[in-house]
């Protein structure tokens, strides 16, 4: 193997281990990991739809609708207009549900800390920096490749 494809498998084992981490602390915590993921996603203060996280936190339609109606039937989250796209709906947090983020999400960001501030410390302020670059580029390879397939597959 050469030395680009053992650094993507490392980055790969890598980050699925991270992913592995946080499913079973979602499920030791008593929270499905998708649950843990809208959680996180509106805990910043800022308006999400349920569109953009889907987008953002790869989460399948489906599955988010579900978690959705379970959180509003659980009274964690409102629908409301979004200003800019009267089509989608805002998702907000009940006072219930920011209570409940947060103590969810408390000893999680605690660990995450630990973990930031000792790769920080070891690979510099642009470790994270770093992580987004390659995802962008990953990510327009990967557009590139599939507009490449769609049109072979048309022709």
């Amino acid at each position: 193997m050469d030395e680009l494809h053992q650094l993507n498998r490392r980055l790969i084992a890598a980050t699925s281990a991270a992913d592995g981490a946080y499913y079973r602390w979602a499920v030791q915590s008593g929270v499905t990991p998708h649950t843990l993921d809208l959680l996180y996603a509106l805990n910043d203060g800022l308006p999400h739809s349920q569109k953009q996280i889907c987008e953002e936190w790869a989460i399948p339609k489906t599955t988010i609708n579900t978690v959705v109606k379970a959180c509003q039937t659980a009274g964690y989250i409102t629908l409301a207009p979004m200003p800019d796209q009267p089509r989608q709906r805002q998702l907000c947090l009940t006072p219930a549900g920011l209570a409940y983020a947060r103590q969810t999400l408390e000893e999680l960001y605690i660990m995450e800390n630990q973990a930031m501030a000792a790769a920080a410390a070891r690979f510099g302020p642009d470790f994270v920096a770093a992580m987004e670059f390659y995802s962008a580029q990953f990510r327009a390879a990967l557009a590139a490749n599939l507009s490449e397939k769609e049109e072979n597959n048309s022709v």
